[in-house]
């Protein structure tokens, strides 16, 4: 049976924040300094770190394992049901969230699909008002989804990447980090790290901005743009520019770009376009 906020019970770690209107598992955890609003829901067995924030009729339902300095904001729903026609209710699944994350209004993760199986964000996320990521979701580091956007089952999102909003993504699929991903745009094709994603399944160019902003120096830079050249406009197909790239010696950006193509799903990659966004982002010939 839930009960209601009050006086923390014994397996609460003092001091904690409950609203009288909130209603608490018994069998939920909660860290110390952890707020919870009013008529928020913390269904157990989850359990919740240290200095998180449940904001107002948040609901934190099931196998929830949250870390450090979490805010779930008003309406969130984490730990729901994935929407799946094959799912069994009975089915033990999880979410796990790392630090630090700010999961803004009405945002919803749904838990794995299938038994032991888990969605996942990392460390600094910022999902933005009706972010949806779906069953077993896989998030990198400082990822940003701004509002709206939907990340279909099994989707694997590199650190650092955004994402405009609306956007959406296909199940199966995956981003590299460092990439930048147009709003209203969706795609199904996997996207490799460093570039800027639009429209439908395309590529416009390279995140230069972002790559400065993450510390990349400039041969860095150019080597990356050395490798997105000869994936796409150098008219080899992917299987060739990967031969070609063989033959080079890459450093650590390099290695990363040409094992993310290497291991690009049945789907294939993001084509080339070319669209004014594109060619002034992407900053024309040179690497800066």
């Amino acid at each position: 049976m839930l009960a209601s906020g009050g006086p923390a019970p014994q397996h609460y770690r003092s001091p904690v924040s409950l609203h009288p209107t909130a209603i608490i598992h018994p069998d939920a955890q909660l860290g110390q300094d952890v707020t919870v609003g009013p008529h928020a829901v913390i269904e157990g067995p989850a359990k919740i770190g240290d200095r998180c924030v449940i904001q107002a009729h948040a609901v934190v339902t099931g196998h929830v394992t949250m870390g450090v300095d979490n805010v779930i904001g008003y309406g969130a729903i984490i730990g729901g049901d994935p929407q799946d026609f094959a799912f069994r209710p009975e089915v033990q699944s999880e979410v796990r969230i790392g630090d630090g994350n700010k999961i803004r209004e009405y945002s919803t993760i749904h838990r794995g699909t299938s038994e032991g199986t888990a969605t996942v964000m990392g460390n600094k996320c910022f999902l933005m008002v009706g972010a949806h990521l779906a069953h077993n979701v896989v998030l990198g580091d400082q990822v940003i989804l701004a509002n709206n956007v939907l990340v279909g089952g099994h989707v694997q999102i590199g650190d650092r990447v955004f994402v405009g909003g609306g956007a959406v993504f296909h199940q199966h699929m995956r981003v590299g980090r460092l990439a930048i991903c147009q709003g209203i745009s969706g795609f199904s094709k996997d996207i490799p790290p460093f570039v800027i994603a639009a429209e439908v399944n395309g590529v416009a160019g390279l995140n230069i901005i972002g790559l400065r902003r993450a510390g990349l120096n400039a041969a860095e830079r150019a080597e990356i743009k050395a490798a997105f050249n000869l994936l796409y406009r150098s008219n080899l197909n992917v299987t060739q520019a990967i031969a070609a790239a063989a033959d080079q010696v890459w450093n650590e950006p390099g290695r990363t770009f040409w094992e993310f193509v290497g291991g690009a799903r049945k789907r294939g990659l993001v084509d080339f376009i070319k669209t004014r966004r594109g060619a002034s982002a992407s900053s024309d010939d040179s690497a800066d």
